[in-house]
């Protein structure tokens, strides 16, 4: 069998649509971009999503599944938008139609795979923390902020316990104010007898 132009390719969603008594909404044609770019490269793609969101489409019909995306991360993005609103999917070439009970179990076994990838990343990410705080770095330097030195923490705890405010105590000793807040809050957690209450 001759594969279909690109004419008869457009076509048949739309065909698809009017078979069944549809109404065609709108057509969002992204013409000479590639479905590899991503949503902010893609005005139209973008356009019918926050139409989706918005409930104003019933059912999304496309020729192909690469027409809406090419990576597997954006497709299941994607597929948990239009379920998320309960918007149905229509693609001509892969045979998915989700207002049936076959395609809308298809949808379901995405959604389970998307959630499987999203553990799965989240356990890669906690056990390369979990690694990088035993091990350090490869550049051996701890994770997170260094600490400021020892002398300026003084001045800061020193202007602190004169019952200076934080944003006079972060210009006066030239640093950000998240750190005077975090020194005092130590201050104040600690309950240190030198430092009157602030």
């Amino acid at each position: 069998m001759d594969k279909p132009s690109t004419t008869s390719a457009k076509l048949s969603p739309r065909q698809l649509v009017v078979d069944r008594d549809g109404i065609i909404a709108d057509e969002f044609p992204d013409e000479g971009i590639s479905g590899a770019k991503g949503r902010d490269k893609r005005p139209e793609f973008d356009r019918l999503l926050k139409e989706v969101v918005r409930g104003r489409i019933d059912v999304v019909a496309a020729w192909s599944v690469d027409r809406l995306g090419r990576s597997l991360q954006d497709l299941v993005g994607f597929f948990g938008e239009l379920n998320a609103v309960g918007c149905d999917l229509y693609l001509e070439k892969q045979a998915v139609d989700t207002t049936t009970p076959a395609g809308r179990a298809l949808f379901q076994m995405l959604g389970v795979f998307a959630e499987f990838e999203r553990a799965i990343i989240q356990e890669r990410i906690h056990a390369g923390l979990a690694r990088a705080r035993e091990k350090g770095t490869k550049s051996g330097k701890p994770i997170g902020r260094s600490r400021i030195d020892a002398t300026k923490e003084a001045a800061i705890r020193a202007a602190l316990a004169s019952g200076k405010g934080i944003l006079k105590t972060a210009r006066e000793c030239s640093t950000g104010t998240s750190v005077v807040q975090r020194i005092k809050a130590e201050v104040v957690g600690r309950r240190d007898p030198d430092v009157n209450e602030m």
